[in-house]
């Protein structure tokens, strides 16, 4: 069985991160969603960390459902279906859907397997995570792989890669 013990290094999202994070988008002035599936509000637990986080945090939806990724945020419904909403294409339309469901500047969100699924053909845990700026024809989009991580740790994974890549979209 996987272990949860590979969670070290590069996907430990840290203090100090999370500080930087914080004061960042306070001195922007800018709001900020989040949509979650595969992190189940592990995303939205360190935007809203600290305190004065409701400077920029306008809130968050975890969404693990199809049906309600297309409903609450505009994810296209055919593609989503042939792909379990599982993609590049997904996140990215989760991202700005989020941030149109809360009028915010900013959306990030996360979707993928926490874990091997044998009967969808994923034999190594994978998501994409993505962040959209309002009006921003392209949002940003990653991929993250977690080879040999258990459940907890791959969720652990994608989102200090999802808060990272927010990080690095404010600057």
């Amino acid at each position: 069985m996987p272990s949860d013990a590979n969670t070290s290094g590069d996907f430990d999202w840290t203090e100090r991160e999370g500080r930087a994070l914080h004061a960042r988008l306070l001195a922007l002035g800018i709001k900020v969603a989040a949509a979650e599936s595969l992190t189940v509000g592990r995303v939205q637990l360190e935007l809203g960390r600290w305190s004065g986080a409701s400077g920029y945090f306008a809130g968050g939806l975890t969404a693990y459902e199809v049906a309600v990724k297309t409903r609450l945020l505009g994810v296209e419904a055919a593609h989503a279906e042939a792909v379990n909403a599982v993609s590049p294409r997904v996140a990215a339309e989760m991202a700005r859907g989020v941030a149109r469901l809360f009028a915010a500047d900013l959306g990030v969100a996360t979707t993928g397997y926490a874990e091997p699924d044998a009967a969808r053909g994923v034999p190594v845990p994978f998501a994409w995570i993505a962040v959209a700026l309002a009006g921003e024809a392209e949002p940003l989009a990653e991929r993250v792989e977690g080879p040999g991580l258990g459940r907890e740790a791959m969720q652990a994974r994608v989102a200090t890669a999802a808060l990272r890549l927010l990080a690095r979209r404010v600057g």
